[in-house]
């Protein structure tokens, strides 16, 4: 197994530029960075310090300027169109902090969306809905619409639709940033209990402490680069 292989995510000198009112900004500017299966890590830092575009360009939500990322060992650079949209959509589960749900569809629905467009037989679809919902503390609110549930149970649907079609990876861009304190650690508390049980990877984007505080390694970023990798013992 190579290098490229063995970790979830490989980067190597990333860097991204875009135009701002046609001003040329560095956003990540030479980024060197391995994850490996089930880590539970934090990118961190201030407005700005790139971690958002970070995680859009590891994501292939966008690309690269410069450098190279590997995701599950595969290059994504090499990858266009639709075999990149079906790559990302059957290895990355993301949580975003505006839940992102369609509100016209109900929990089961929302969480069921993935596993359709992949082709998932119901019987199957509804077997891990239920499974991923029990999980989340939701099964009793399946047939429920996004718009009648708290912010915090729209996470947790979020969550549930992150994780039910297995990926290799959960991205989690400012997941607790719409949340109350007590809210937001207990999702935390949550996914890192799901970390352990499934094994799965996340790996957050944030300035919240908390996440900082229950995250097993913190990589800080500052003006586009690396600034600290701490893992914790």
């Amino acid at each position: 197994m190579n290098k490229n292989e063995e970790n979830i995510i490989l980067t190597e000198d990333l860097k991204k530029n875009y135009k701002d009112n046609g001003i040329e900004v560095e956003a990540v500017r030479g980024i060197d960075l391995s994850i490996k299966p089930g880590e539970f890590s934090a990118i961190v830092g201030p407005s700005g310090s790139g971690k958002t575009t970070f995680l859009n360009v590891i994501s292939g939500l966008d690309s690269a300027t410069a450098g190279k990322v590997w995701l599950k060992g595969k290059l994504l650079s090499a990858m266009k169109g639709k075999e990149l949209s079906d790559f990302r959509r059957d290895h990355i589960g993301f949580i975003f902090q505006a839940y992102n749900l369609i509100p016209v569809l109900t929990v089961e629905e929302n969480v069921e969306y993935i596993m359709l467009l992949q082709g998932v037989s119901k019987e199957e679809r509804r077997r891990r809905v239920m499974e991923v919902l029990q999980e989340v503390d939701l099964a009793e609110y399946v047939d429920r619409m996004p718009p009648k549930l708290s912010g915090g149970q729209q996470q947790r649907v979020a969550i549930a639709r992150a994780m039910v079609s297995r990926p290799s990876l959960i991205l989690a861009d400012e997941p607790t940033a719409n949340l109350d304190s007590k809210t937001g650690a207990g999702l935390l508390d949550m996914m890192r209990e799901l970390n352990k049980k499934t094994g799965m990877t996340f790996l957050f984007s944030t300035h919240d402490e908390m996440v900082m505080e229950r995250a097993r390694r913190v990589i800080s970023l500052k003006d586009g680069v690396i600034n600290s990798d701490e893992i914790k013992k």
